[in-house]
């Protein structure tokens, strides 16, 4: 095992997002924190030292110049996003400063990272080619029009290509920093953070960076809540199609098109939804057995919902309450 740190540079643009490089780096500091010891030494770099303005405002300070020259460089080099469309002048010379350096030295370093529309920089810098690489979903298209040599993909919230790793839009840096700590020092180590963080659950990097959950809160009608309302008050009885329904005002034909024009969903998976919510509420806050959150929550058996638990958030009810129950709750389970 490792002992010594891994030294991590975040390379940062004026103009970047602010938790482009907070997130990750919160993740290498509670890591730290669980590990006791110094896993991740980090450091911050810019062609504008010391500080840099983000997007909206906020400054981040503690910068180092970019070193012209390298006697070690560091294990783990991070992009921590860009301006997309920087401005003539200063922007685009900070740009170009960056990118050159990333040209002269990226072959030495072990791990290059981008964070959100960092991959156009490592794009500019010809460290994509050939690879397979993310962004945020608004610059996917702009990406592949830059970038012909490099497969820009829409299929995850991060992709690790050899050594080089990219992340979607904004907090997937979060994740891909999580999957780094995975990878480093296992599994237990990685939840034990996102647990720190208050990270509901730690994403994978094949999930969509345009969730069906958000689409579904985008334009979410007051009817849906209505609906969400009597299934909560009704969780732990026969809930069919016709009885959801009525207590809508509709056919049950009506009610069923409406889901799925509304919520994206059937019937039977907006109830299968809101039972599995409920179930990880009170595994989270309660000390109750197995077998009454089941009764509780309208799946009738431990067995059941186990099997709904663990097709939608791939890990038990037993292991998700492990790590995620209060403390109170896990000292009664």
């Amino acid at each position: 095992m490792r002992r010594s740190p891994r030294r991590v540079w975040f390379l940062v643009l004026p103009g970047t997002g602010a938790l482009n490089v907070a997130g990750p780096w919160e993740v290498f500091g509670h890591t730290n924190d669980v590990l006791g010891r110094e896993a991740y030494q980090m450091e911050a770099f810019g062609p504008v030292a010391p500080a840099a303005p983000t997007r909206h405002g906020m400054v981040v300070g503690g910068l180092r110049p970019l070193p012209a020259r390298t006697e070690r460089v560091p294990d783990m080099a991070i992009v921590a996003g860009a301006p997309v469309n920087p401005l003539p002048g200063e922007q685009t010379a900070h740009l170009a400063r960056l990118v050159s350096w990333l040209r002269r030295h990226h072959q030495r370093v072990p791990m290059v990272v981008s964070i959100c529309t960092g991959a156009f920089v490592l794009g500019a810098a010809g460290i994509l080619d050939g690879r397979r690489a993310t962004t945020h979903w608004l610059h996917l298209d702009e990406l592949r029009a830059r970038c012909p040599s490099v497969a820009v993909v829409d299929e995850g919230i991060y992709v690790k290509d050899g050594p080089v790793w990219t992340s979607a839009g904004v907090t997937a840096g979060i994740d891909l920093t999580l999957a780094m700590i995975e990878e480093h020092h296992g599994h237990r180590v990685a939840m034990a953070v996102a647990k720190r963080m208050v990270l509901f659950l730690r994403r994978s990097g094949h999930q969509a960076q345009f969730s069906q959950a958000l689409r579904r809160q985008e334009d979410q009608p007051d009817r849906d809540r209505d609906v969400a309302g009597f299934i909560l008050d009704h969780l732990d009885e026969s809930l069919p199609v016709a009885r959801l329904a009525a207590a809508g005002g509709m056919s049950p034909r009506t009610f069923t098109r409406w889901c799925r024009e509304h919520l994206d969903e059937s019937p039977a998976q907006v109830v299968r939804r809101l039972r599995l919510d409920e179930a990880k509420r009170l595994l989270e806050e309660t000390s109750l057995p197995m077998k009454d959150i089941s009764l509780r929550t309208g799946f009738g058996d431990p067995s059941t919902m186990w099997r709904a638990f663990t097709e939608s958030t791939g890990i038990t009810p037993g292991a998700y309450r492990q790590r995620f129950a209060s403390p109170s709750a896990a000292r009664h389970s």
